[in-house]
C-alpha cells in the first residue's frame, strides 16, 4: 500500500592528494587561467599587446640612456665649476657650519602688537625656516652642486689662510669687456676681504647701523625666513616672486658690515633652497636689479662661485622677455615656463624698467663669456637712443613693446617710471671705462634738459627742486625717488663732468634733506609738492594726504653717501644720522624688523603699514653704513659702480 522507503542519501567530499606537490594558494590555477585567457584572444589582439610591450621597453631604454647622459653632464659641470673657481679668491674662512634650522633669536620675545598696528590676516600660517617636505626634495636636487661649491669654498679659504674682513674695495685691475667666449675662469674682486679687520674698527654710528640691520634681520629670520618680505607687525611674511628677495638683497650688505655668521647662513639657504625652476611670473626690472644684481655682487665680494652659477641660471631664465617684435622687452617673464608677456592692461613697458637692466646683463656677459646678455640689453639702449618723442634729452615714461615707440608723449618726470634711465646712462659709461661716447652724450643732453624744463625754486627758503612737465604745463611735484639725482650728478662730476653738476647736486641735496626735516617725524613723504608763492606761514614742502607715507626708501641716504664721499663735508653724515634716528623712533618694531608708515606728519600715530621692503636691508642701511665711514677705499667710486639697488659691480677699466 505504501511505497518502499528511499535509500539513505550520503554526502561526501573527494580529496585527491598528488604526491610531491603542495598547496600554492591557487597560483597555479590562476596561471592556467591567464594562459587560457591569452589563448582566447584573437591574433590581432595578441599582436597589439605584444607591440605595446615592445614600445614600453624601448621607452624605458631611451629614458635610461637620457638619465645616464644627464648625470654625466652634471659630473662634467661639477668638474668645470671646480676649475672655474677664482685663483686665490678673497673668501670666507671655513666657519662652523650654521644650523640648518634657525632657532629663536636671542632677545626677541613674541610680544603682541597693538591692535591698531595690525595689517593683513592675523592667523596666517607661518612656515618655519627648516622648510617642508618639498624643500627637502629640492635639497636632494642641489646635493651634487652643493658638494662642489661648499668643499671648494671652505677648502680654498683654509688653504690660503684668508680671514673674514668685511667688504671688498677694488676689483681686478684691467678688467676686460666680455668677448665671444671666456678664455679664462671668471675672477671676482681680488681684494674683497680688505676692510674691517675687527668690529672694534667700526665707529659708533656704523655700529648703530649694524644694530639696526641685526634687528631687522632677526625679525626676517624668525618670521619670514626664505620668503620675499617681512610683515613685522603680524610677524608673518608676504610673497612677490617667492625667491627670498630680502635674503638675496641683503647678501652683500652682510658682507660689507662684517656679519659673517649671518652671511654664511644665508649662503646655505641660497645653496640648498634657491631654485628657479618654478611656475612664477617675475618682473624683469625688479628681479634683475635685486636678484641678478645681488648674486653678482655677492660673487664679487666673497669670491664664491655658487653665486655666479645662480646668477647665470637666473639670467638665462630672463632672456625670453627680449623676444618681442621691437626688441624692447616685456615687463614680465615666467622663469619656469619661459613665457614672457606685458601687463594684462597694456602692451607698454615703462622706460625706466627696460633701460635699467644693462649694468647687470653686461656684467653677466663679462663673467660668463656669453655675449647674448649684453647684446640683448644694449640693443634696447640703442633703440631708445634713436626714438622720437624726447624733449632735450628727457624721455617719456612708457614705450610700446610691439612698435618700439614711446607712448603717452608729452609727460616728463624724473620720478617713477623714468628715474633710473638717466642714472644708468652715466653708470654704463663709467662701467665700460668711459669709452661709450653715445651714453655720455645722452646723459649730458638729459642734464641740460632737466635744467631747462624741470628745475624751479620754492618759497620761502628758495629750495631748488625737480618738478614735472605735463604737455607743457609745469607741476611742482617731486617724488622721493628723484632724490637719487644729487648722488648721480656728484658721481658724474667726480668722473670728470662739468663742475656745475656738483653745484646742482649740492643744491638738490639740501632740498631732499628738507623733505625730511620739515616733517614732524623727521621722515620724508613719498611725494612732495613745493610751494611757489610767497606766503610767510607756509612751509616749502607741502604734502597731500595720499602721499604722506614713507616706505623706508634709500634715495636720500644714497645721495648723502655720494656727497660726503666726494666733498668730505661732515654735515651730510649728520643729516644721515638724524634720518637713522627717525627710522629707529617711528618705524622700528620691538619684535624684530622695521615697518613702512602711513603718516610722516603724525609722530603720535604714524600708522605702521606692516611691511619691510627688501631694499631697506639691501640699500638704505648699506648706504647709511658707507655714509658713516671715513675710508674712501671702502668700495671706492673709482673701482666700483652701484646698480640702482645698491649692489656694487666692478668698473671694467678702472680710472
Amino acid at each position: 500500500m505504501y511505497p518502499p522507503p528511499a535509500p539513505a542519501r550520503r554526502d561526501f567530499i573527494s580529496v585527491t592528494l598528488s604526491p610531491g606537490r603542495s598547496y600554492d594558494g591557487g597560483r597555479g590555477l590562476r596561471r592556467r587561467s591567464c594562459w587560457r585567457k591569452w589563448k582566447q584572444l584573437s591574433r590581432l589582439q595578441r599582436t597589439v599587446v605584444l607591440f605595446l610591450l615592445v614600445v614600453l621597453m624601448l621607452f624605458g631604454l631611451l629614458s635610461y640612456v637620457h638619465v645616464a647622459d644627464e648625470w654625466a653632464a652634471v659630473d662634467s659641470r661639477s668638474a668645470a665649476a671646480w676649475q672655474m673657481r677664482p685663483a686665490n679668491p678673497p673668501v670666507l674662512p671655513a666657519p662652523q657650519k650654521a644650523a640648518e634650522t634657525p632657532e629663536a633669536v636671542a632677545g626677541l620675545s613674541p610680544q603682541k602688537p597693538q591692535r591698531h598696528f595690525r595689517r593683513g590676516p592675523p592667523n596666517l600660517q607661518i612656515r618655519a625656516p627648516e622648510g617642508d617636505s618639498q624643500e627637502r626634495r629640492q635639497d636632494q636636487a642641489q646635493r651634487r652642486a652643493e658638494v662642489v661649491g661648499e668643499a671648494g669654498w671652505g677648502a680654498e679659504a683654509q688653504r690660503d689662510g684668508l680671514s673674514w674682513r668685511g667688504a671688498g674695495t677694488k676689483p681686478q685691475q684691467g678688467t676686460e669687456p666680455p668677448g665671444k667666449k671666456a678664455e679664462f675662469p671668471p675672477r671676482p674682486s681680488p681684494k674683497a676681504a680688505r676692510i674691517q679687520p675687527n668690529p672694534a674698527s667700526q665707529n659708533a654710528r656704523q655700529k648703530a647701523v649694524v644694530d639696526a640691520f641685526l634687528h631687522a634681520w632677526a625679525g626676517y629670520r624668525k618670521f619670514a625666513w626664505g620668503h620675499d618680505e617681512l610683515k613685522p607687525l603680524t610677524r608673518s611674511f608676504s610673497e612677490w616672486f617667492g625667491l627670498g628677495l630680502t635674503l638675496i638683497d641683503a647678501l652683500d650688505t652682510m658682507w660689507i658690515l662684517g656679519l659673517k655668521k649671518e652671511f654664511q647662513e644665508a649662503r646655505n639657504w641660497v645653496s640648498k633652497r634657491l631654485l628657479f625652476q618654478k611656475d612664477v611670473d617675475v618682473n624683469l626690472f625688479e628681479s634683475t636689479i635685486r636678484i641678478l644684481g645681488g648674486l653678482l655682487s655677492a660673487f664679487h665680494l666673497s669670491g664664491d662661485v655658487l653665486f655666479l652659477k645662480k646668477a647665470e641660471d637666473f639670467g638665462n631664465r630672463l632672456m625670453p622677455a627680449f623676444r618681442t617684435p621691437s626688441k624692447i622687452p616685456y615687463s614680465d617673464v615666467n622663469i619656469g615656463t619661459g613665457v614672457a608677456h606685458p601687463p594684462r592692461w597694456t602692451s607698454d613697458s615703462t622706460v625706466a624698467e627696460v633701460t635699467s637692466i644693462q649694468l647687470e646683463f653686461r656684467e653677466l656677459s663679462r663673467l660668463t663669456g656669453d655675449k647674448k646678455f649684453q647684446e640683448a640689453a644694449e640693443e634696447v639702449t640703442r633703440r631708445v637712443h634713436g626714438l622720437h618723442g624726447k624733449l632735450d634729452g628727457l624721455v617719456p615714461m612708457f614705450i610700446n613693446t610691439n612698435s618700439g615707440s614711446f607712448t603717452h608723449l608729452g609727460v616728463f618726470t624724473l620720478g617713477a617710471r623714468a628715474d633710473s634711465y638717466y642714472e644708468y646712462l652715466l653708470k654704463q659709461w663709467i662701467q665700460g671705462g668711459k669709452k661709450e661716447r653715445q651714453l655720455l652724450e645722452d646723459y649730458l643732453e638729459a642734464v641740460d634738459g632737466i635744467r631747462k624744463h624741470l628745475l624751479a625754486r620754492s618759497e620761502p627758503r628758495k629750495l631748488t627742486f625737480v618738478g614735472e612737465l605735463n604737455h607743457g604745463r609745469f607741476s611742482a611735484k617731486m617724488d622721493h625717488l628723484v632724490c637719487f639725482l644729487p648722488g648721480t650728478l656728484a658721481l658724474g662730476a667726480h668722473h670728470g663732468l662739468p663742475a656745475e653738476h656738483m653745484e646742482l647736486a649740492q643744491a638738490l641735496m639740501d632740498t631732499c634733506y628738507q623733505m625730511y626735516r620739515q616733517m614732524e617725524t623727521g621722515l620724508s613723504p613719498e611725494i612732495a609738492h613745493f610751494n611757489l608763492h610767497r606766503t610767510k606761514a607756509v612751509k616749502d614742502v607741502q604734502v597731500k594726504a595720499a602721499d604722506r607715507h614713507n616706505l623706508l626708501r634709500p634715495e636720500t641716504v644714497e645721495s648723502l653717501f655720494y656727497l660726503h664721499r666726494l666733498t668730505g663735508d661732515r654735515k651730510y653724515q649728520d643729516w644721515g644720522w638724524e634720518i637713522l634716528r627717525s627710522f629707529n623712533t617711528y618705524t622700528r618694531v620691538p619684535s624684530g624688523g622695521y615697518s613702512s608708515i602711513s603718516n610722516v606728519q603724525d609722530p603720535r600715530h604714524p600708522q605702521p603699514r606692516d611691511k619691510m621692503e627688501s631694499f631697506f636691508l639691501g640699500e638704505t642701511l648699506k648706504y647709511l653704513y658707507l655714509l658713516f665711514s671715513d675710508d674712501p677705499d671702502l668700495l671706492s667710486l673709482d673701482t666700483y659702480v652701484f646698480n640702482t639697488e645698491a649692489h656694487p659691480l666692478p668698473i671694467w677699466a678702472p680710472s
